[in-house]
């Protein structure tokens, strides 16, 4: 852990007198700038040409330069009393940073779509030299040392409207995401959400939201269910965004099950899409269409059980053989098992196996569910919002993703998911201590591909059609990527990191061919600069602290001989 020095108080404001007023006059100027016409052209970036009437873009400017000010308020002014839990200099110099790469990514867009900086208003100009000042201000204030962030404790009415306060954001954020069709206004809220973030963490917000979601867990489940479920009636009956909404869920819901493999047993699973594909062809073949080879038509929660235990037994038929290798030899053999099943697939059409799956053109027409009179393929109104077809699937998936988060939850915390955890860290010593390497390893596999079998049925009927080239080889590197991208071992990582890989490349394709380097570039950065993930692993956090403690002792002790 590093240590800030506790600098004196006449010191602080010394300093903080030379950069305070610079970043309050930057702060000031990125808000004003941001009520003035920032373009001529009204047809670019959503209209930023008013006066006095800010459009979406400039908006976002705003609630940077508000968080700036609450920051250098905290810092000189009625939030002085925050200073012992709220680092202002670093909050500052990340929301700056941020606002600076913001305001420079405006004008390249516009000069992009208008033209040429020409185009540029007033208003512009004034909020990017705001942006350059509070970047340049903000790094003459000093650090402080704050207190320890688990002691600070609000009245419990306050912390659950924090709680509601941050969902709610989270919601809207998320709409407005997904209602940019302008490529470039999407990059710009991401550079937002990203300054926005960066400011919070580094002021100590996030740890003090942490420690509030503890207390209050299950506030915060209710909440982020809530969210969720309120989101399509934020979408005014859009197809089009409800479509990757539950195409995010269903990768999600899939990820989950291979984060029990990958997460917490410590098994790399490079064949991991082979189980979802066959819980998809198990709904297809007992779905009553017209190219499906079974006439079979059962209700659609047996064919839900039917499914998931099909791909449990096929996890138990590649793990029995093959779970006594590891490390290497494992990935090898997980990966030619989704290539087998995928060939396997393509030969069952009755000419080289028997007729189950139609070979290459796989089981389309695949008809909308139908539970207990709802069809999920009509546009049904709920207070006044159309919620169409892909409205209808999200909800679904929304039940299905809850219970697989609830299993996830209850294993990671029970004598199995601690079993687990001993054979990622060391598969000896926990076999030495009595661990059941191989009956553990195997539940291991065959319960994510249970999960992962569920997810299946539902995007059968979701996708109206399935076919063997939807599960290639690529989609396990997504999904094993959405694990280490959000953080090996915990649920909220794996849904964030799901719903990055599945939301940027369907709304980046304005890079086209460049999407997947972009995709690599990020993964390198992770794996440079956080490699525990965007949502570190409470219990892997703890384990690495005693790490550090045990060596700081080491060298201590050592130094002291060194000295004696």
């Amino acid at each position: 852990m590093i240590r800030i020095p506790n600098i004196p108080d006449d010191v602080r404001n010394q300093h903080a007198s030379k950069g305070w007023p610079v970043a309050l006059t930057g702060t000031i100027l990125l808000i004003v700038g941001s009520f003035l016409s920032w373009c001529y052209d009204n047809r670019v970036l959503g209209d930023l040409s008013l006066r006095g009437n800010p459009g979406g873009l400039q908006i976002l400017a705003i609630i940077l330069g508000l968080l700036a000010l609450a920051l250098l308020l905290t810092e000189r002014g009625p939030l002085t009393r925050l200073h012992d839990w709220a680092d202002a200099a670093l909050g500052l110099r990340a929301v700056g940073l941020w606002a600076l790469l913001y305001m420079v990514g405006v004008l390249i867009a516009i000069a992009y779509e208008a033209g040429g900086l020409i185009n540029v208003n007033e208003g512009g100009w004034i909020s990017t030299l705001g942006a350059l000042l509070l970047f340049v201000g903000a790094h003459f204030i000093p650090q402080r040392q704050l207190n320890n962030m688990a002691k600070a404790r609000l009245n419990s009415t306050v912390e659950i409207l924090i709680i509601a306060l941050s969902m709610a954001g989270i919601l809207f954020g998320a709409a407005y995401a997904l209602s940019r069709e302008n490529a470039w206004e999407f990059v710009l809220f991401l550079v937002f959400a990203a300054g926005l973030i960066a400011g919070l963490v580094r002021c100590g917000f996030t740890s003090f939201f942490g420690h509030i979601a503890t207390r209050n867990r299950k506030v915060l489940t209710l909440a982020a269910f809530a969210v969720a479920f309120f989101f399509p009636f934020t979408q005014q009956g859009s197809d089009a965004n409800m479509s990757i909404a539950t195409q995010v869920l269903i990768f999600a819901a899939t990820a989950m099950g291979l984060n029990i493999v990958v997460g917490l047993a410590g098994l790399l699973d490079l064949g991991y899409i082979a189980f979802l594909g066959a819980g998809a062809y198990v709904a297809a073949m007992l779905s009553g269409s017209a190219f499906a080879t079974l006439e079979l038509t059962p209700p659609f929660w047996l064919v839900v059980i039917i499914g998931a235990v099909v791909s449990s037994c096929l996890g138990l038929i590649i793990g029995s053989p093959t779970l006594r290798v590891s490390g290497d030899y494992l990935a090898i053999v997980t990966l030619a098992f989704g290539e087998i099943f995928r060939l396997a697939m393509f030969n069952l059409d009755g000419n080289n196996g028997p007729d189950l799956t139609n070979g290459p053109n796989g089981i389309p027409g695949i008809p909308d569910l139908e539970i207990g009179g709802f069809n999920f393929g009509e546009t049904h109104t709920v207070l006044g919002v159309p919620l169409g077809r892909f409205s209808n699937y999200y909800f679904l998936l929304l039940v299905l993703i809850g219970f697989i988060i609830l299993v996830f939850s209850r294993l990671n915390n029970s004598r199995i998911g601690r079993g687990w955890v001993a054979i990622r860290e060391d598969e000896r010593a926990a076999e030495a201590m009595g661990v059941n390497v191989f009956g553990l390893k195997l539940l291991a596999f065959a319960g994510g591909a249970f999960l992962a079998g569920m997810a299946g049925t539902v995007k059968a009927h979701q996708d109206g059609a399935v076919s063997p080239d939807q599960y290639i080889f690529l989609e396990s590197a997504f999904l094993l990527a959405a694990i280490v991208l959000g953080g090996m071992g915990t649920i909220a990582g794996v849904l964030i990191g799901a719903t990055i890989l599945k939301l940027l490349p369907e709304k980046l394709r304005f890079f086209n061919e460049y999407r997947l380097l972009l995709f690599g570039l990020t993964l390198v950065l992770m794996m440079r600069f956080r490699p525990e993930g965007l949502v570190a692993s409470q219990r892997r956090q703890l384990e690495f602290h005693e790490e550090d403690e045990e060596l700081a002792e080491l060298v201590q002790s050592e130094h002291l001989e060194d000295v004696k």
